[in-house]
């Protein structure tokens, strides 16, 4: 039997007859307010994988205040005008505190202006996005959270590995490879983790994997398990290199792996020998 789509299904058209990304110049989209603060997920680092609101917060902003993570062709997209601050925060390199950016931000906005607090990935997933709308909240000012496709699930899909997989993973664990201190983070429960999910997904840890890798395996993670290190997700120099958990460490050692990094440990990786899409003539598209 043949349905008839719903009204609110069927194509939406302009009345200005706009087309393609033009048709969006007539949305209502969210009024970025002065003396608002937008704390804003740019996704992995692909350009082509920031949201719309993203893209609307970069037109519309008086200040841009990003982190190291975020791909330099992404802010080629803010509005001609708009300040630009750098708060990136690289492990072992000079960086201000975390202190610092939050104020930077609250004085800012006080100021009048039109914050957009840009992250790479997403600002709730290891991006201090919590501790920096804390801040903004105890100081009265208000704010906007615009997730981001962090790059634990979207960048492990452009290396062809699924987060997921009926056949190898109902379960998932996330978590990060060094602390505020820049060390293996000591309230990680590792015996715990060892076992408690197939695939573990880890943030940052590429440092720390040789000792990373040691816990899991004193857990009861078998020495075998996979390990994939994806470096630089989703952009056109996007590496990854294949390892077990025992050999790990010294794996890292002899070849230092580029970061920023996402580890995956587990089988997941597994099916990257039929899903390795991103293919080098695809990487020439800076998008993404």
């Amino acid at each position: 039997m043949k349905q008839t789509p719903s009204k609110s299904a069927q194509a939406w058209q302009p009345e200005n007859g706009a087309s393609g990304f033009a048709r969006l110049d007539t949305e209502a989209f969210p009024v970025f307010e002065k003396g608002w603060v937008w704390l804003v997920g740019a996704g992995p680092g692909a350009p082509g994988l920031m949201s719309l609101l993203c893209y609307h917060a970069m037109q519309n902003c008086d200040v841009v205040v990003y982190d190291a993570l975020v791909n330099p062709d992404i802010l080629r997209w803010v509005r001609p005008g708009t300040e630009l601050e750098y708060a990136g925060k690289r492990g072992g390199k000079p960086s201000p505190t975390q202190r610092d950016i939050s104020f930077r931000l609250v004085d800012l906005a006080k100021e009048g202006k039109r914050v957009l607090r840009l992250k790479g990935g997403d600002p709730f997933m290891f991006g201090r996005g919590g501790e920096e709308s804390q801040t903004l909240a105890r100081e009265g000012v208000p704010f906007r959270i615009v997730p981001g496709i962090t790059s634990g699930v979207g960048g492990l899909a452009y290396a062809g590995i699924p987060a997921t997989h009926r056949d190898t993973n109902h379960a998932v664990i996330f978590l990060t490879g060094h602390d505020a201190s820049g060390k293996m983070p000591a309230s990680v429960n590792w015996q715990a983790v060892a076992t408690a999910s197939p695939v573990i997904v880890m943030y940052m840890a590429v440092k720390h994997l040789g000792e990373i890798a040691q816990a899991l395996m004193e857990g009861g993670r078998k020495g075998d398990d996979p390990v994939a290190i994806v470096s630089n997700a989703s952009l056109p120099h996007q590496q990854v290199a294949m390892t077990c958990l025992a050999e790990a460490g010294a794996y890292v050692a002899s070849n230092d792996p580029p970061t920023p990094a996402i580890v995956v440990v587990g089988h997941a990786s597994d099916w990257r020998d039929i899903l390795d899409w991103y293919a080098p003539a695809l990487r020439e598209n800076r998008i993404g």
